[in-house]
């Protein structure tokens, strides 16, 4: 019993690394998410001839800017979609842990009885605390990559709204918060999960 809970434990080392990508992650689509908002708050600006000034009378000015900034948004885009490729490639890869972590419960052929799943030895997490905090982990991760998933897909439809300015925030604020990752219950679950190395 001992040996499978330090499998389980080796399993979420490995969640805790594609945890760690995620973070990286996180911060690169909040500028490149940013970057593009930038890009689309200004569209309504370049096409309005009067704040270009003496540049004005430069022959088709507004057109050349605004191709210019078309190219950076698209190019930002495809960046975006890039980075939402890696976190789906994350999720696929907890999915895969929770499937396997599901396979070590067996035992030969016999599947282990739910009393032994909830048996607890010493500080050890018991090997039900295990597959269900394996299971919470991907869920969390899932549903966010799903509402980041959302969120990005508005971009192209906002840049042809006339002020999407409020709506640009509200968008990129729900990315920073990160609203299906509760990060006390994720530490409450490493807590457990680890109990005996920090006890």
């Amino acid at each position: 019993m001992e040996s499978i809970v330090k499998k389980y434990q080796r399993q979420f080392r490995k969640i805790k690394g594609e945890i760690s990508r995620w973070e990286e992650l996180r911060s690169r689509l909040i500028s490149q998410f940013s970057n593009a908002s930038s890009i689309i708050q200004r569209l309504q600006a370049i096409q309005n001839s009067q704040n270009y000034g003496t540049l004005g009378c430069v022959e088709g000015i507004e057109g050349v800017v605004l191709a210019k900034q078309m190219d950076s948004l698209q190019t930002i885009i495809i960046n975006i979609n890039s980075t939402m490729k890696e976190f789906g490639g994350i999720v696929s890869s907890l999915e895969k842990v929770v499937r396997d972590s599901k396979q070590l419960a067996k035992v030969g052929s016999a599947q282990m009885t739910g009393k032994q799943l909830k048996l607890q030895i010493g500080v050890k997490p018991t090997i039900a605390y295990c597959i269900e905090g394996l299971r919470l982990l991907e869920e969390m991760h899932r549903s966010e990559y799903l509402l980041k998933l959302s969120i990005v897909s508005a971009l192209p439809a906002l840049a042809l709204k006339p002020s999407a300015s409020a709506d640009l925030g509200a968008l990129q604020q729900l990315l920073v918060d990160q609203p299906n990752i509760p990060q006390e219950e994720v530490q409450h679950i490493y807590n457990i999960i680890f109990a005996e190395e920090i006890s």
